[in-house]
């Protein structure tokens, strides 16, 4: 960068009064700080579009955008391959989704107004278990086999690093650093910029002794992924932590070999490393939920496979409550900034609960819709969630006050269930299905 050059000759005209020099000395640390890669001006969870898969650090499931009462099909096009996680939007309106393609293809980004790939890029087969997470000026931060990669809103590779196992969450610190966990439990948080480790790597289910076992090899990266949609026992992580910014305190559900059920785990990322804090094995036959925190972070919410919804406290881990569902929850949890929670669960259907304190109470329920996806929630007493009609699949609008449809659209040839529903800065509705489709919707007029 030319500006940090002076000409020696040019010494001769500097002012010699103190103030001068004083002047001349901070425009030099300007410039100097202004050209060295330290700086970091990129902002993270900026709030504007979609950036993390349940939207922000605590998995709330619900944006600030006042989502729109009508909404109508602007494109619909097929990946090539299938999408295990809900897309992100950037501030642009660019998407992202991870997937697995015939030819490769991993990582793809499309332009919101017309569908059109942006890029693709081929990498390790099992990205499409990982989770993509996106900052403020259109960075994508996602893993596949063995690493974390990020790559600009160009599709060109700002860095790799490497790691054991398959990133199966992806999300930001307060700090605005990268917290990765694998599936099979390696904790790593990351610089943005460099993908340089902040503080040593942290193994969840401890290290093998290798002076014991000295021939023990490493598990293949994608082992016991197949096992991370149901929640199962092979695969020790199988959901997205949640993140308290203030406290740097996160949520991990946890299923330990040889345990009976799984856990969920509270550390903490403070004075350069990961503490543990707490762990509550609760998980009945596993969980397929990402925990979610309430907007006080007072309160984490995670659901297990025997069909409880568990609210704990996120100081001790005790637990507050226990609801019994008529369905087994699976993939996220929406909560509102004013405590609506809706969870999900694809053999279950919509139906919203509130937290009063100690107990919780059925807020509505709608028998009528068969869940499909993920329910999402925005400002203005909407929110979105897809849905079994007939032998297709719709997009339903609905009011999260009462939960009446307010809007059903059609997902034009859409079959099984969806990853899940995402948002844009501009009141987008984007749906990806499981077998590889993505439909977007603009706000109606």
């Amino acid at each position: 960068m030319r500006t940090g050059w002076v000409r020696a000759s040019s010494t001769r005209n500097v002012p010699k009064s103190p103030r001068a020099l004083t002047a001349i000395a901070a425009l030099g640390a300007v410039v100097l700080s202004g050209c060295g890669t330290g700086v970091d001006d990129i902002t993270a969870g900026s709030g504007e579009g979609w950036p993390a898969v349940h939207y922000d650090g605590r998995n709330s499931g619900a944006g600030p955008v006042t989502g729109a009462r009508q909404l109508d099909l602007s494109w619909s096009r097929p990946v090539g391959g299938p999408i295990a996680q809900p897309a992100t939007v950037g501030p642009d309106s660019q998407l992202f989704v991870t997937t697995r393609t015939a030819g490769g293809c991993a990582i793809l980004s499309l332009q919101m107004p017309t569908g059109r790939k942006r890029f693709c890029d081929r990498l390790g087969p099992s990205a499409v278990s990982s989770p993509t997470l996106v900052d403020s000026h259109t960075n994508v931060y996602f893993g596949d086999d063995g690493a974390v990669n990020s790559y600009n809103l160009m599709g060109q590779p700002r860095w790799r690093t490497p790691v054991a196992g398959v990133p199966v969450s992806v999300q930001f610190t307060g700090d605005s650093h990268v917290l990765t966990i694998t599936q099979s439990g390696q904790i790593d948080v990351l610089e943005r910029q460099t993908g340089k480790r902040v503080v040593p790597t942290t193994q969840l289910l401890g290290e093998p002794d290798f002076l014991e076992y000295p021939d023990l090899t490493r598990p293949a990266s994608g082992q016991g992924l197949d096992d991370c949609g149901a929640g199962g026992p092979q695969c020790p992580v199988a959901t997205v932590s949640a993140v308290d910014a203030e406290t740097g305190r996160f949520f991990v559900t946890v299923w330990q070999p040889g345990e009976p059920g799984a856990e969920l785990a509270a550390l903490r990322y403070a004075d350069q490393r990961i503490h543990r804090e707490w762990s509550a094995k609760v998980l009945v036959e596993g969980s397929a939920t990402s925990p979610a925190l309430s907007a006080d972070a007072e309160t984490v919410y995670v659901g297990d496979n025997s069909g409880r919804l568990i609210a704990l406290n996120t100081e001790d881990g005790s637990t507050r409550w226990v609801q019994k569902l008529p369905f087994t929850p699976s993939g996220a949890i929406s909560v509102s900034a004013d405590g609506l929670i809706i969870p999900a669960g694809d053999k279950g259907h919509l139906m919203a609960l509130r937290d009063t304190g100690d107990v919780v109470e059925t807020a509505w329920e709608r028998k009528d819709l068969a869940l499909r996806g993920l329910p999402v929630q925005t400002a203005g007493g909407v929110g979105y969630t897809t849905a079994a009609i007939g032998a297709g699949l719709n997009l339903i609008t609905f009011d999260t006050a009462s939960g009446d449809t307010i809007d059903s659209d059609v997902l034009p040839g859409a079959e099984g269930t969806t990853a899940g529903t995402s948002i844009g800065p501009e009141g987008e509705v984007v749906v990806a299905t499981r077998i590889g489709e993505i439909f977007a919707f603009q706000p109606g007029h």
